[in-house]
């Protein structure tokens, strides 16, 4: 793909790329030094008299692609594999080749990489292989992932080189409805503002232009307005006796925008986080000492204050959110949050990775920011990408069997033998918003928006779904339609006699629940009357 000729693209000449690379990671050990210095020698060679759209040398792209990696703190075998991630599909070089050159398991990313390069949007006919194939390849070993986006991240700003029209649209698509959600997943949110942003034009640009117009009358641009609110809380904190803090703005991202200007009918007024200010501070208990200033200070909105450090969303993001009028005819969000909070919120999971790469695999590729991503794999692919063999010796015994992975494995409940309702699935649970609604003793649900308390209640467990009678909301009694909303607590009530009827099917968003529904209706027919 093409790549854009800018100050903020355009790599520096050959040997400057390298020196920026190796000053970027900060390295310390010479022998790490020459282990990158190794594969970007490779690289040069694998990628020598290649071009990209733009006209320059495709050497840039891999180039970029490493700098980003070293930017968000990965070590030298992952930025090794950025540098080599195009070279066993656009060049002669081998996976031995690279293996000698640096590692086996530098060979073993990129070879990762490559697999996942194959995945394409066409719409409804995704390769739905090719996604299982994705998510499994994530789950397995994030590192992949995480070369893949910066690969993406690059990609995405060079898009406008790209000469045919459709190629643009196409690729902006993919990009926004595939990699954007997974980096948000990963729980790595400057990636995904980036990525969202750099696309945003060229797979709506009528909505482009017309969010871009609103984020001006909105007074998205009016930075001085801005730095002053951000001035007056910086004093009120001196003022209260906060020594140790530090400040930030953020401007909401004209992606972002866009969707939630959807979804308020494109009523501006009803945004009120165009600015976020984040507070940053050493402890969890100075999060809260901070919180109280703020609301003491300026008057908070009804609603609008969200705890995600006492009940952290599904993807390990904490920070508390509370939305302030600053008495200046301005609303804007204040964030508090530690300084580790902040760093895992900016990179997610890459956050969790040390420069010497000790624990790449284990628990940070299977830790709870990945189980999103079991529910779409089938068991076959899940245990391959594990190790499982299917001649018993290495396989889950029952007992061992994750409930996820039984279902999958279950023909009644699972979709992944029909690309269509696979597809169908992809669409309602994993590209779609979520709400994250908790259980009474605090535990927090991830669910789609307009999900009901039947999908509540399966995402709990399948016994409790199928003998629900009846639903709490925040304490109150609820119909099964209730459209669920961030923060609600729910309760879910069941009797024996309580079933699943087809009635159900039209309330369910989540695939889980209908496939649980109509598991449990089959075997006794559709006659069933709704109650």
């Amino acid at each position: 793909m093409a790549e854009k000729a800018t100050s903020k693209n355009k790599t520096p000449t050959a040997p400057k790329a390298l020196f920026d690379i190796l000053e970027k990671m900060e390295l310390k050990v010479q022998s790490d030094k020459d282990f990158v210095t190794r594969a970007y020698e490779l690289a040069r060679k694998a990628h020598r008299g290649q071009k990209r759209y733009s006209g320059e040398p495709y050497l840039n792209h891999v180039v970029c692609t490493a700098l980003y990696l070293a930017k968000i703190g990965m070590g030298p075998t992952i930025v090794s594999a950025g540098l080599l991630h195009d070279t066993l599909e656009d060049s002669d070089i081998t996976h031995e080749q690279i293996a000698q050159a640096t590692s086996e398991e530098v060979a073993n990313l990129v070879e990762g990489v490559t697999k996942l390069g194959h995945v394409r949007y066409h719409g409804m006919q995704r390769h739905t292989e090719s996604l299982r194939k994705l998510f499994a390849a994530t789950s397995q070993d994030v590192r992949v992932m995480l070369i893949k986006l910066a690969d993406r991240l690059h990609n995405a700003h060079t898009l406008e080189f790209v000469p045919r029209e459709d190629k643009r649209s196409r690729i902006a698509h993919e990009t926004l409805e595939i990699y954007a959600p997974i980096a948000d997943r990963l729980g790595m949110g400057v990636m995904k503002r980036e990525i969202e942003d750099a696309v945003f034009p060229f797979a709506y640009p009528e909505e482009y232009k017309r969010t871009k117009q609103i984020f001006k009358e909105m007074g998205g641009e009016e930075l001085k307005r801005l730095e002053h609110i951000h001035n007056n809380l910086r004093k009120k904190l001196g003022e209260y006796g906060v020594k140790k803090f530090r400040t930030m703005s953020r401007i909401k991202g004209l992606y972002s925008l866009y969707r939630k200007l959807e979804r308020k009918n494109w009523d501006s007024a009803q945004i009120n986080d165009i600015w976020a200010l984040r507070i940053i501070v050493p402890t969890v208990s100075d999060c809260y000492t901070v919180l109280g200033i703020v609301h003491s200070e300026w008057r908070p909105l009804y609603g609008r204050l969200k705890d995600y450090i006492a009940a952290p969303k599904p993807n390990g993001y904490r920070s508390i959110h509370t939305t302030v009028h600053t008495g200046e005819n301005d609303n804007i969000e204040i964030q508090i949050r530690t300084e580790e909070m902040h760093k895992e919120a900016q990179w997610g999971v890459a956050s969790h990775f040390t420069y010497k790469e000790a624990t790449t695999r284990g628990n940070h590729s299977r830790g709870g920011a990945m189980s999103w991503i079991r529910q779409f794999i089938p068991a076959r692919i899940w245990m391959e990408s594990q190790g499982h063999t299917e001649n018993g010796e290495n396989t889950y015994s029952n007992a061992e069997t994750p409930e996820w992975l039984k279902n999958i494995g279950d023909p009644k409940l699972s979709s992944n033998s029909d690309p269509k309702a696979f597809l169908q699935d992809i669409k309602s649970d994993f590209f779609n918003f979520r709400v994250f609604v908790f259980t009474p003793r605090g535990d927090v649900i991830d669910l789609p928006i307009n999900a009901s308390p039947i999908d509540f209640a399966y995402a709990i467990h399948s016994e409790i779904g199928n003998h629900m009678s009846g639903a709490k909301v925040n304490g109150k009694l609820a119909s099964l339609d209730t459209p669920l909303k961030n923060g609600d607590v729910v309760e879910i009530t069941t009797s024996p006699k309580s079933h699943p009827t087809q009635k159900w099917l039209s309330l369910a968003k989540t695939s889980l629940a209908k496939r649980h529904i109509k598991a449990y209706l089959t075997p006794q027919g559709s006659h069933q009357t709704d109650s």
